[in-house]
């Protein structure tokens, strides 16, 4: 009775949760095919509201047509080309045309083009139910205001700016990728309206750029006739203040230069000359003068020298005959002697010659003489006409400061004014050129099949639709998951031994009926299939086991039971309490039928209802017992009278008479803690060799914690699927003494259908239906 606790379960290897990982895939699949009605509803309920969609929908034409923005299209009407873009300036010009092609001016113009205004699906289209209620409640609000009468003209212009607002909303302008084309699609519920819309903004927007650019050519023209009006005027005005100051100035110019500098540089250019001539006068009078000062007698030798620098026939003349008379009175006086008349008249004639030569020096240095006084005069002059023409072009240089700056002026505008000519030339000429910088490359055609809604993709959408939903809905599902489903759960979360499932055997309408041969069989069940049943006799529940030894639920108990010798081999007599964590998790049922395999093995065998406040395995029996677990404990009879024994399987069974002589035990824990209790407990262990004990939940009482001190070891009993496991770890964290003796943890109640839907990827839960040929009636 005073036996030592000893820890029986041990703690097991904490293995790596697969919870834990970021994306658990296996877990992922398990729910998704556990949940597989949900996703199916869903995507089923998706679908049909799509069908419906497409069903009523109304559908919808797009015509499309591209145009190119190429500027290259106008280089025959302008004379220079136009520089190549950068990409930055591409994208913005094509930005800028497709903000043009939504813009409402040319929505407007399309209406006006093609006489939309009066088109009943723009101006009054198919309302939809939430339009149609807004437009009630406006009615409804105008009936309580003052409503003025609305002219033709409003009402037409009403209508015009309805239908372009109306444009605009199912218009779609884009361009195509990286290219210069831009697309125009108009979507409609009449495919013909559709492609006359399309077209009309093409041709539209051909038109426009074309006016566009004759407008701007027409305003630069009128802008440019302005200007040149006013810069013909200043320039011509300019030119004759110049005029006015060269006249007032007496600044005379010809070829482009004032006369007071033609005639300064021409005397300058005369001195010049007039200095190198009296230059050349006064060497060549030098020369001849300083011969002539020689006398007469070097007249001769002095000629020869005068010859060379002075050009004269007389001069030679009389020198080729001097040398012809010497020469010959040479030769005479050689061969006749000085003496000879003929040498004398020679001589004489040479004389004369000389004398003649010396004349002739004489009157050329008078020539000459004359000639330098002339060129002295002459550059004299010269320098006198410079000075005076040189004081008043003086004068003229200050005045030529000032027509200078006037003639810039007048320069400058005259420039001006011939750039602005041309651009206006230019301007006037280009206005000529119906040129758009744009062209149509792909015609908007009428479509014939609708552009939406797209039934595949409608389809489709609203099945990937439903199964998000459907998904978020098992998510939801799986979220309140909190019982404990696997023996790996059990392991893990719990950190005890699992002993098995046991399949439900009573209760619930979603569970079939099991084979075993005390039951009505339904053909093609599988063994380890659950039942349902009503709450039967103890005698037909104690033949679950005995009737069906090769069921699952049987191979439970028997590895409960192989797990209870090896744990407790020490121990020849055991006494196992059997609990729960909250009441209804079915351990009677599971202590009834695991006393009757060890009965059936040949062990001596009690079974104890110690349940106090809910005997439900007493109730079962068909005869009230007289006297049970509670008159024992008190010593009111003795412990083997209130024994009742199984005829068949020799099970011994303890009962609990409902409302005994508790009510003088203010708690019936009191019961379990007593001296009687342990009495008991010790004389069952000398008669028997299990002393199986059916306790009271964990959850509500204190019983079984009271009890501990007599038990060896205790056989918790879950509901699978249901007992949350936080629940039972903060009922075992806070008993001790129990969680230190839990031989091990038994899943009640299991779906056996659902299990392997809960396992993961290679679990044993996975194969439960390949060892169906292992488990037989």
């Amino acid at each position: 009775m005073n036996q030592r606790s000893l820890p029986l379960n041990r703690p097991l290897p904490h293995t790596a949760d697969s919870s834990d990982a970021f994306i658990d895939l296996d877990r992922l699949v398990s729910a998704a095919l556990r949940r597989w009605k949900t996703l199916a509803v869903c995507a089923v309920v998706f679908v049909i509201g799509g069908a419906a969609y497409l069903a009523t929908a109304t559908p919808l034409y797009t015509s499309m047509t591209q145009v190119l923005i190429d500027d290259s299209l106008s280089r025959y009407a302008e004379e220079e080309q136009n520089t190549a873009q950068n990409s930055q300036q591409l994208d913005t010009r094509i930005a800028s045309t497709v903000e043009i092609l939504k813009s409402g001016k040319l929505a407007l113009r399309v209406v006006d083009q093609a006489d939309l205004s009066t088109n009943p699906l723009l101006v009054d289209p198919p309302k939809s139910p939430t339009a149609m209620l807004k437009g009630w409640f406006k009615s409804l609000g105008g009936m309580f205001a003052k409503q003025g009468r609305v002219s033709e003209e409003a009402a037409a212009n009403a209508r015009r700016q309805k239908a372009a607002a109306m444009l605009q909303q199912s218009l779609r302008v884009e361009r195509v990728s990286r290219s210069s084309v831009v697309s125009i699609a108009f979507t409609s519920a009449d495919p013909q309206l559709s492609a006359l819309v399309a077209k009309t903004y093409a041709d539209a927007f051909l038109s426009d750029q074309l006016s566009a650019n004759f407008e701007a050519s027409e305003r630069a023209s009128g802008w440019l006739q302005e200007r040149l009006g006013d810069l013909g005027q200043r320039a011509q005005a300019a030119a004759m203040e110049v005029e006015t100051y060269k006249r007032e100035n007496n600044l005379i110019s010809t070829r482009g230069a004032l006369m007071s500098d033609q005639q300064l540089a021409d005397l300058n250019s005369q001195l010049i000359i007039a200095q190198a001539d009296a230059a050349s006068a006064s060497a060549r009078y030098n020369q001849l003068a300083a011969i002539v000062q020689t006398g007469p007698e070097s007249a001769v030798e002095n000629s020869a020298v005068a010859s060379k620098e002075i050009d004269s026939t007389v001069i030679q003349d009389l020198r080729t005959r001097y040398s012809a008379v010497s020469k010959r009175e040479q030769d005479i006086t050689k061969n006749f002697g000085a003496d000879h008349p003929q040498a004398v008249a020679l001589r004489t004639e040479k004389s004369d010659l000389a004398q003649q030569m010396f004349g002739e020096l004489q009157r050329m240095t008078a020539t000459y003489r004359n000639e330098y006084e002339v060129a002295q005069s002459r550059e004299q002059s010269l320098r006198d006409n410079i000075d005076r023409v040189a004081g008043r072009n003086s004068d003229a240089n200050e005045a030529q400061v000032k027509l200078r700056e006037l003639e810039q002026k007048a320069t400058a505008l005259k420039a001006v004014y011939e750039s602005y000519l041309n651009r206006y030339e230019e301007a006037s000429q280009q206005r000529s050129f119906p040129i758009a910088k744009a062209r149509v490359i792909s015609e908007a055609g009428v479509p014939v099949s609708p552009s939406s809604p797209k039934k595949t993709m409608a389809l489709a959408l609203s099945a990937v639709l439903g199964l998000m939903a459907g998904g978020a809905f098992a998510f939801l599902q799986e979220m309140q998951e909190r019982g404990l489903r696997l023996e790996s759960d059990v392991r893990t979360q719990l950190r005890l031994r699992s002993l098995g499932y046991l399949p439900l055997i009573g209760g619930g309408s979603r569970k079939k009926r099991s084979r075993f041969g005390w039951l009505k069989k339904t053909p093609d069940v599988p063994e380890d299939e659950r039942v349902t049943v009503s709450p039967m006799p103890l005698e037909q529940m104690t033949r679950i086991v005995r009737d069906a030894p090769k069921s699952t639920f049987a191979e439970t108990l028997r590895h409960a039971k192989l797990s209870c010798e090896m744990l407790l081999q020490r121990r020849p007599n055991k006494v196992i309490g059997i609990i729960s964590a909250v009441p209804g998790e079915g351990k009677t049922t599971f202590a009834t039928n695991f006393a009757l395999l060890l009965a059936s093995a040949g062990k001596r065998t009690l079974l104890v209802d110690a349940d106090i406040r809910n005997p439900s395995l007493s109730r079962m029996l068909k005869a009230a017992p007289k006297a049970g677990l509670v008159e024992a404990v008190l010593g009111d009879v003795p412990w083997a009278s209130a024994i009742k024994v199984d005829q068949q399987t020799k099970l011994a069974i303890l009962p609990n008479v409902p409302h005994s002589g508790i009510d003088q035990f203010h708690y019936t824990n009191e019961i379990f803690a007593s001296a009687g209790m342990g009495s008991l407990m010790e004389n069952a262990r000398k008669t028997f060799d299990y002393t199986i004990v059916d306790l009271a939940p964990l959850g509500p009482v204190v019983d079984a914690k009271a009890f501990a001190q007599h038990a060896d070891g205790f056989i918790l009993v879950l509901e699978w699927g249901k007992t949350p496991a936080r629940l039972v770890r903060d009922l075992l964290e806070a008993e001790i003494d129990i969680n230190a003796k839990i031989l091990g943890v038994v899943l009640n109640k299991t779906d056996m259908e659902q299990l392997p839907a809960y396992g993961d990827s290679g679990g044993s839960e996975k194969f439960r239906k390949h060892y169906a040929k292992y488990y037989t009636e």
